[in-house]
């Protein structure tokens, strides 16, 4: 654990470098933030829990349901593939399935190894221009309503799982109207600003619900594997609001903020914060194992229709021309 913090420390000196020699001091300024935010959380997680009973339930887990687990996350990872590939249809870009997928793979690893300015969405943006005739915001916009439709789903599956937690002691009426009154918003928003989205609403949310869902499904694999037996609503509900670190990039793949939340839910709800903890660290090394498939294409960058993949600066001076 530490010994990653400190691999992390040495690459954001390393871009510190880069940083400097081309005057970008934001960027720095907010890599740097990052480390310091996941340092700290990674240290008050490892305060709060011991790392011997997490070795012990480890041990004892059933492989059967963590590779029920793993299945069901790579489902999600392919529904959310094509979710992406239905809101670039909307700006124009009609690209196959197949080669979707693959730029979505590289993706997942760059980010969590690549969290710096641009992560995985910048290289998708760099490919899509140097393969198609697109404008780079128009891609930006159709990944910022991706990880928006994400959002929309995340808080319509956690308000129905509020209403299966009569200890909040939430009246349904207020859950309802909560999702209706932000629904309607959002559709609201879209109608005014970006109408053309609309076509695609019910396909592409439809979607969303359907890679949430079965993340979901792939937290309650782990408790299985684990040999939980209570209620597993309480521990979903903070899986889920966990989940929205997931949404933006960030170090390791947010490694340590959604444990520190998990822990801090289980204190909150009086359970058990070592089972909370082991739940979110298995499914950060389930998504760890899924996002490790681009792998392949960092070997073959001829299957993304390229002999070497870009570096960095290729791609930021890609970026930098459309602003």
């Amino acid at each position: 654990m530490y010994v990653c913090i400190l691999c992390y420390s040495i690459h954001a000196f390393y871009r510190l470098g880069e940083v400097i020699k081309r005057n970008k001091l934001w960027t720095y300024v907010k890599n740097t933030f990052k480390i310091v935010i996941t340092a700290t959380a990674i240290y008050w997680v490892s305060q709060k829990i011991s790392f011997t009973e997490l070795k012990i339930a480890l041990q004892e887990c059933n492989p059967l349901y963590l590779v029920l687990a793993l299945l069901s996350y790579a489902l999600s990872q392919l529904i959310a593939s094509s979710r992406l590939n239905s809101f670039l249809k909307v700006i124009g870009l009609d690209i196959s399935e197949r080669y979707n997928l693959r730029l979505y793979q590289v993706g997942l690893l760059y980010n969590f190894f690549l969290p710096g300015g641009i992560g995985g969405d910048g290289y998708k943006i760099y490919f899509l221009k140097k393969n198609y005739a697109v404008q780079g915001r128009k891609v930006l916009t159709a990944v910022f309503f991706d990880r928006l439709s994400g959002l929309w789903a995340l808080s319509v599956i956690t308000g129905c799982l509020i209403m299966f937690m009569p200890r909040l002691a939430i009246p349904h009426t207020v859950t309802i109207s909560v999702l209706v009154v932000g629904t309607a918003t959002y559709l609201y928003f879209l109608q005014l600003f970006f109408k053309e989205f609309l076509s695609k609403f019910v396909v592409t949310h439809i979607k969303a619900l359907a890679v949430q869902s079965f993340q979901t499904l792939s937290a309650i694999a782990i408790l299985y594997a684990l040999g939980f037996t209570g209620k597993f609503s309480p521990y979903l509900l903070i899986f889920l609001v966990s989940s929205l670190v997931a949404i933006v990039p960030s170090i390791l793949g947010g490694a340590g903020l959604r444990e520190s939340l998990m822990a801090f839910g289980a204190t909150y709800f009086q359970l058990d914060p070592h089972l909370a903890v082991l739940i979110s660290l298995l499914f950060y090394i389930i998504s760890l194992l899924v996002a490790s498939s681009g792998i392949y294409y960092i070997i073959r960058p001829q299957r993304l229709g390229t002999n070497k993949l870009p570096s960095v600066e290729e791609v930021e001076n890609v970026l930098e021309k459309e602003e």
